[in-house]
């Protein structure tokens, strides 16, 4: 089928930019899957406050998710939120399945976030000269899940010894 919904952006300004959004959709689609079946299975002395944090991660990822996948077709690019894309190509380290710990699931949440800003920060650079307004969606993006990457850092501060605290 042809393009039914025209770039405003030249060919290759919107190849890279529907790359880089096509890849932030599938970690951002992994990150509020992984968050809600932490949610589902979440046991512990923290299970309140972790639960609560999970539905704001969940809420987070899916608000942004909806944003990336509006701007790739916004720009002519069909966005690609299925399954077996979202398993082949996330970017989000697995969940275990069955019960989880609340430590486990922080730590979790906190990896979840890590990678997927470490995916977000390169693909602002990627967009700059191609999408200016791509670009702004990816800051504001990234700002929002660092401040929550961080707070996930900071409940796992004394779980792990191996887990820095700067």
């Amino acid at each position: 089928m042809a393009r039914p919904i025209p770039s405003p952006l030249e060919d290759h300004a919107r190849d890279i930019t529907g790359t880089a959004l096509q890849a932030t959709l599938v970690d951002l689609v992994d990150l509020s899957l992984v968050a809600k079946q932490a949610h589902w299975n979440l046991v512990g002395r923290q299970f309140h406050d972790v639960h609560l944090h999970l539905d704001e991660l969940v809420e987070t990822a899916r608000k942004y998710s909806d944003q990336v996948a509006e701007r790739a077709a916004a720009i002519g690019v069909s966005p690609d939120g299925r399954a077996a894309t979202i398993t082949a190509d996330s970017r989000v380290p697995d969940i275990e399945s069955g019960w989880l710990k609340d430590r486990d699931v922080i730590r979790t949440a906190y990896e979840a976030l890590d990678a997927t800003v470490k995916g977000l920060r390169p693909r602002i650079e990627e967009v700059e000269k191609a999408d200016l307004v791509t670009q702004d969606l990816f800051i504001e993006i990234t700002g929002v899940l660092e401040e929550q990457r961080w707070m996930w850092q900071a409940q796992n501060v004394g779980y792990d010894t191996d887990q820095p605290a700067g």
